[in-house]
């Protein structure tokens, strides 16, 4: 009933999660005191639902303002604190640094010799003394701390990421990290603004599932992970797609995967149903704009660096477990497979789920088609980095298929507690998302719209 609505409740919900995940950042523990971070994490959880479900019972007209003014205020709380539980923003700034300085990120480690001129000048990422036994710190060479991780190696980022670093670095002005937290938090906003303008009326309320979940105020603003510079590229991506911009959101989708590679899981969302017809020649422009992107990207540091410009992420790879002579990922495959057999498994599982997209995807849905491959492709491969999961949240956000934020959480969880929680954590979070689209389903079969439909 209309007289029963109210914005008020939803409100007082929003300033308590507010008030919750300030608390949760001041003194809610860091990644070297990880204990407090599981009962705040709940408790912001918690009241990350209560408001969603709150905010179904208020007015459509003030929809639009709970949702910005609930992620704005979700937003700053993550500005806080320095951050707590991830050091890649610093990575961040000493790449940007880097770049300034006229030298290719992907052609010198930070602790390499020709360098220390530069270590020098940055004592907030590498500082000249001290016992180096903080969470965020380690040796990076004589008489150097770094708070920058993986000293030893060259970068990993692609490179829009890396123009995202000379940016945030052009801009840092002696605010050393809070700058890139700063980043983060206007690119978080941002994208609620962008999947405001995009969602229809009615189903705007969805636009929460990424503005005030707890996932966006601690990766996105407090760690500050590029990844959502991603989310957004790809969230404006598939919007461009359905307006039948197939150029410019194929440039979107390509510079969202030359930020982080895995925003190319999306790309097949953005050609959803393309099997299911007769091929035009249209149909090439959007993976034509998005390939061309992508490599043009790259185009300027290949020149300067050549091979190097693959970075860290052949080591990295092995680092995290996905090493076909050393395997510790695939977690969910490693329940059925042998070990030689679950990375064959993981491709498998993503093709298939990429070819349903193209022949039963809705091209008026792309997000769908995304999250669906998008997810299975996390399932599939059982990160331990939660934030890799932010390009998903966007996407649920578009859908509305909350049960899809287990995933993300099923991530937060190993990389709090180990990899003993991988299989268990990512088990629950497949039944969970298998329980939602079982529910879906019978509920189509009736003639009610499911839960992800409604407004």
């Amino acid at each position: 009933m209309s007289g029963t609505r109210s914005p008020w409740p939803c409100a007082a919900l929003l300033a308590a999660l507010t008030a919750a995940l300030a608390l949760t950042f001041t003194r809610g523990g860091t990644l070297g005191h990880r204990d407090p971070l599981y009962g705040w994490y709940a408790v912001d959880l918690a009241l990350f639902a209560a408001a969603v479900l709150a905010l179904r019972r208020a007015p459509g007209r003030h929809v639009t303002a709970l949702v910005l003014a609930g992620g704005v205020a979700v937003a700053l709380s993550g500005l806080l604190v320095p951050p707590r539980t991830s050091d890649d923003a610093y990575r961040y700034l000493w790449d940007g640094r880097v770049q300034a300085a006229g030298i290719s990120p992907y052609a010198y480690p930070p602790d390499a010799p020709r360098l220390a001129g530069l270590r020098a000048e940055a004592p907030a990422l590498f500082p000249p003394h001290g016992p180096c036994v903080g969470w965020d710190e380690r040796i990076a060479a004589p008489g150097f701390c770094s708070h920058v991780n993986r000293p030893n190696v060259v970068t990993i980022y692609p490179p829009v990421a890396e123009v995202w670093f000379l940016g945030l670095h052009l801009v840092e002005h002696g605010h050393g990290v809070r700058a890139a937290q700063a980043g983060g938090a206007l690119l978080a906003v941002a994208t609620t603004a962008l999947l405001l303008l995009v969602l229809p009326a009615e189903r705007r309320r969805r636009a929460a599932l990424w503005a005030w979940f707890p996932g966006t105020a601690v990766w996105a603003v407090n760690d500050a992970h590029v990844d959502t510079l991603g989310a957004l590229l790809t969230v404006a991506g598939l919007a461009l797609a359905v307006r039948g911009r197939r150029v410019a959101a194929g440039a979107a989708l390509g510079g969202a995967a030359a930020v982080k590679l895995i925003p190319a899981l999306a790309w097949p969302g953005a050609l959803s149903g393309v099997l299911a017809r007769r091929p035009r020649w249209r149909d090439l422009l959007l993976p034509g704009a998005a390939v061309a992107v992508f490599v043009l990207s790259y185009l300027p540091y290949l020149l300067l660096s050549g091979r190097k410009v693959v970075g860290f992420l052949p080591g990295y790879l092995r680092q995290e477990g996905y090493d076909q002579g050393d395997v510790q990922r695939f977690g969910l495959l490693r329940l059925v497979l042998p070990d030689s057999a679950a990375a064959v498994g993981a491709v498998l599982a993503v093709l298939v789920a990429v070819l349903w997209v193209l022949r039963y995807g809705d091209p008026a849905r792309p997000w769908r088609g995304a999250l669906l491959v998008t997810g299975t492709a996390l399932l599939a491969l059982t990160p331990g980095y939660p934030w890799y999961g932010l390009l998903l949240v966007a996407l649920v956000a578009l859908d509305g298929r909350w049960e899809w934020l287990a995933v993300p959480a099923a991530a937060e969880v190993v990389y709090l507690a180990g990899t003993r929680t991988e299989q268990p954590a990512y088990a629950a979070a497949l039944v969970l998302v298998l329980v939602g689209a079982a529910v879906r389903w019978r509920l189509t079969r009736r003639g009610c719209p499911p839960a992800g439909s409604r407004p």
